[in-house]
C-alpha cells in the first residue's frame, strides 16, 4: 500500500492534540518540572520538539539554508539537544505553546503537500519526506511520554505507535552506528501485538532471533524511555539480545537509556 502522507499528518496531528492537551492545563511552575530525561523539564522537552519542527520544515523547503544550518553546526561540534535547549531557557510556557503551536502547524501544512518519495537533508543520511514526517511523530511520542511520565498522566497506546515501531526497527543498522560497532548481519524477526489486538511484523517469518511482545513495549524500549528489564518482551537469539541493549531509533548520539524503575534514570 502506498505511503499516505494525508495519513502520516493526521497522525502527527492527533498525537500533537493529546500532548497539547496537557501542556495547555500547566502553570509556570508545572514547566519547570524535572522530566526522566536527566537535566530537562517539560518547558525543554516542547522546545526541543517546536525548534526540529522548524529544521524539519527547512530541509523539506529551504535546503540550501538548511545545508548553511549543518555547518554551522557542524563546525561547533555537531548537534547537542543540551545546548539547543539551554537556548530557550528564557522562554515561558505559553511562549513555548504558541511556539510549538506555529512550528507544527507549518510543518503538517507543508507536508501534505509532498511526494512521500521526496529526498530531504537531514543530520545524517538524507531519507523520504515519509520517513521524516514519521520521525516527528516518534520524536512527539516519545517526548511526550516523558511529559506523561513528569505529571502522572497515563500515555494510552494507539495504533500511532506502528510509526514508532516501524522507524525503530529501520534504525537497526543505525543504532550499531552510533555504538560505534559493525551492523549485525543477522537477521531479526519482530512480532508485535498492537493496541488493538493485531499482529505487526518486520523480518523473514524464518529468523532463528526474534523479539516478541507488546507494541508499546518495544515502542518504549527503542526509544529508551524504558529498561529492559520493566518491558515484557521476548527475546531470543544474541543478535536480537544485542539489538535490544543499544536500539534507538533517534537519530544522534547513543542514547544513554534508562534506569529500571526505582533506581535513578539517566538520559
Amino acid at each position: 500500500m502506498p505511503v499516505s502522507m494525508a495519513a502520516l499528518c493526521d497522525d502527527l496531528a492527533a498525537e500533537s492534540a493529546e500532548l497539547r492537551g496537557v501542556l495547555a492545563g500547566l502553570d509556570e511552575l508545572g514547566w519547570q518540572q524535572q522530566t526522566p530525561a536527566a537535566g530537562w523539564t517539560i518547558a525543554d522537552q516542547v522546545s526541543h520538539l517546536a525548534y526540529f519542527d522548524d529544521v524539519a520544515l527547512r530541509s523539506a523547503t529551504d535546503p540550501d539554508a538548511f545545508a548553511a544550518e549543518k555547518e554551522r553546526m557542524d563546525a561547533e561540534g555537531g548537534v547537542d539537544p543540551d545546548t539547543i535547549a539551554a537556548r530557550f531557557r528564557d522562554l515561558g510556557g505559553a511562549e513555548l505553546l504558541a511556539w510549538l503551536d506555529d512550528a507544527r502547524g507549518r510543518l503538517i501544512a507543508a507536508f501534505r503537500e509532498l511526494d512521500p518519495s521526496a529526498r530531504v537533508p537531514w543530520f545524517g543520511p538524507a531519507m523520504s519526506a515519509a520517513s521524516s514526517l514519521t520521525a516527528r511523530i516518534m520524536e512527539t511520542w516519545a517526548h511526550a511520554q516523558d511529559v506523561y511520565d513528569t505529571v502522572g498522566v497515563a500515555h494510552e497506546p494507539s495504533g500511532r505507535i506502528r510509526h514508532v515501531a516501524h522507524i525503530g526497527v529501520g534504525a537497526r543498522a543505525f543504532s550499531y552506528a552510533a555504538h560505534g560497532r559493525p551492523a549485525s548481519s543477522v537477521p531479526v524477526r519482530v512480532e508485535l501485538a498492537g493496541p488493538d489486538g493485531s499482529m505487526w511484523t518486520w523480518g523473514p517469518d524464518d529468523a532463528a532471533d526474534r523479539i516478541t511482545g507488546p507494541a508499546l513495549d518495544f515502542a518504549l524500549l527503542i526509544t529508551q524511555r524504558r529498561h529492559r528489564d520493566d518491558l515484557a518482551l521476548e527475546v531470543v537469539g544474541e543478535a536480537a539480545q544485542e539489538w535490544v541493549e543499544i536500539g534507538q531509533a533517534f537519530a544522534g548520539e547513543a542514547g544513554t537509556g534508562r534506569a529500571p524503575l526505582g533506581k535513578e534514570e539517566v538520559r
